[in-house]
């Protein structure tokens, strides 16, 4: 593993941004991995940005700096083009293809860009972009709401991530509510498979 990995997760307020980053960070820790971490609300209730920084290693301070992610993973399309500056060609990026369109956009104040646009302004920067919809894994594991897991899932596929999925899932067992386990362990899964598939 490398000195410090660098984990930048960014999405919209109700997707589980957090609470896959907390997963994420105890399952490091139960590892015996020094985790320091970093939470950026927007508001939430309205949709708004909600990012998590997070370093694995041997790091005190948890932003990560211009060009140097590790790992992005986008819970939302045009969330990413927020953190490019964090993003260079080593960067490896999960993108959820499935979009969350904004209150303006449906009063018709603003216009949602084509999600096709999107990635190919992340390929300018990246050779290393994986792209899933992750609301129709959930929907196979039986429920939109384990959006998070599936990505957290395909985060946990990438190259050089530090942790296995097994002490994720065990990470997982302490985090999650009991009635929802069986559906948050599908997704992540499900998710995991697909990055597999994807990079083969």
């Amino acid at each position: 593993m490398k000195n410090i990995y660098k984990l930048y997760l960014i999405g919209v307020g109700g997707q589980g941004t957090v609470k896959a980053s907390t997963i994420i960070g105890e399952a490091a820790m139960r590892k015996g991995l020094n985790v320091v971490m970093s939470e950026v609300h927007g508001m939430a209730q309205r949709g708004g940005t909600v990012v998590t920084e997070l370093k694995i290693g041997d790091a005190h301070s948890p932003l990560i700096e211009k060009g140097s992610a590790d790992l992005l993973i986008a819970f939302e399309p045009v969330e990413a083009l927020r953190v490019l500056d964090k993003i260079s060609n080593k960067t490896f990026v999960v993108i959820n293809s499935s979009p969350i369109i904004p209150f303006t956009v449906s009063l018709g104040i603003s216009k949602y860009p084509e999600v096709e646009k999107i990635i190919e302004e992340l390929k300018h920067i990246t050779d290393h972009l994986l792209v899933l919809n992750a609301r129709e894994i959930a929907r196979e594991a039986g429920n939109i709401i384990s959006e998070n897991m599936v990505l957290m899932g395909a985060g946990a596929a990438s190259p050089d991530f530090p942790l296995d999925k097994e002490i994720i899932i065990q990470s997982m067992q302490e985090n999650l509510p009991p009635a929802s386990w069986e559906v948050n362990l599908k997704a992540l899964e499900g998710g995991y498979k697909k990055v597999q598939e994807l990079r083969r």
